[in-house]
């Protein structure tokens, strides 16, 4: 699960907080080229506000007019849905047309109101204590059930039950604090990655925390900062200090952890220099070894650090998506999984 969708999820909880109704609507099955995949979130407020998306722009438009209905039409401005309900949108090739779904796509959709936030707020607890939740509704109750995930676990539906897994925000930390990390640090925000830069070089991370809000500092030295951090399979560590002396005790660490990406900046010389140095002086297998991006960032003939930042992100989202890649359970035509 994206963490869009946790955002989502964050949104319609404070909507509900401010005692607005809430609809949450997630795609349970797509059929041909529709934009969105299975387990794409909306929420709907109840004044038609919206946070996320189920099609990429194609039917929310008709999404939020059905929903802002449903809603006009209880007394008290109520809730609209009592418990979840299906929906359907470019079944046709008629319909695909008219919703400007590509290559006649389709999509089904399951609706809930948000009654109950408490589920949500457990969710959201675990997922930034970076842990991996299972959500499981049941549409003829409506009721939620939170239990642990396995990485790799897929979205299920059958019909009856909706379970959708949800993990932690991707997190990059970066090694270093100069003008390649501002870059890098500048993108993977925008990609919505929670960035840390760990630089014990007080003169290069004082200009990079001044200029960069939404990056966090951890302080110490670099190899000490990776073990706090205790990396999981959804973190990405960047050496781009240039010195061995931080950069090499931070691998050490890095690519002995559950890290999905480690990368380090330096040539095919250096990396080669920097690996036998690491086998030699600390025994690191070949294995973990063969782990280490380096030339850190996909061959794009990167020359400026804006054009390098651009590879090192490119990199790490290939890997990320690679790692994350799941195999959806969709329906079939009659909406029974069998």
């Amino acid at each position: 699960m994206e963490s869009l969708d946790l955002r989502v999820l964050a949104d319609a909880l404070a909507w509900r907080r401010a005692s607005h109704a809430v609809t949450l609507v997630t795609v349970v099955q797509t059929w041909g080229s529709a934009p969105r995949p299975a387990g794409s979130m909306l929420a709907v407020r109840d004044d038609g506000v919206v946070s996320g998306s189920v099609s990429g722009g194609c039917v929310e438009d008709d999404l939020i007019a059905r929903t802002k209905a449903r809603f006009r039409q209880v007394d008290g401005g109520a809730f609209g849905l009592e418990k979840p309900a299906m929906m359907a949108y470019g079944v046709s090739q008629d319909e695909a047309a008219r919703f400007g779904l590509p290559c006649g796509g389709s999509l089904r959709l399951v609706q809930e109101p948000l009654l109950d936030t408490a589920w949500v707020e457990q969710l959201l607890a675990s997922t930034a204590a970076h842990q991996l939740v299972a959500r499981t509704l049941t549409l003829a109750t409506g009721a939620v059930q939170l239990t642990p995930a396995l990485r790799g676990h897929a979205m299920q539906f059958d019909g009856s039950t909706l379970t959708t897994v949800f993990g932690p925000k991707w997190r990059l930390l970066l090694i270093g604090a100069g003008q390649l990390s501002q870059a890098v640090a500048q993108m993977a925000i925008m990609l919505d990655f929670d960035v840390l830069v760990c630089d014990p070089r007080e003169e290069y991370a004082a200009v990079l925390m001044a200029g960069m809000p939404g990056v966090r500092r951890i302080d110490g030295m670099p190899d000490d900062a990776v073990r706090e951090l205790v990396p999981d399979a959804h973190t990405a560590i960047v050496a781009l200090t240039h010195d061995p002396k931080l950069d090499d005790m931070a691998l050490l660490e890095a690519l002995q952890s559950n890290a999905f990406y480690v990368g380090a900046l330096g040539s095919r010389r250096n990396q080669a220099t920097r690996k036998l140095r690491l086998a030699e002086h600390f025994d690191v297998s070949a294995e973990a070894l063969a782990r280490l991006h380096g030339p850190v960032g996909l061959a794009l003939g990167a020359k400026t650090p804006a054009e390098i930042a651009v590879s090192i992100v490119a990199e790490i989202v290939q890997t990320k998506n690679a790692a994350a890649s799941v195999t959806v359970t969709a329906l079939p035509d009659n909406g029974v999984l069998t």
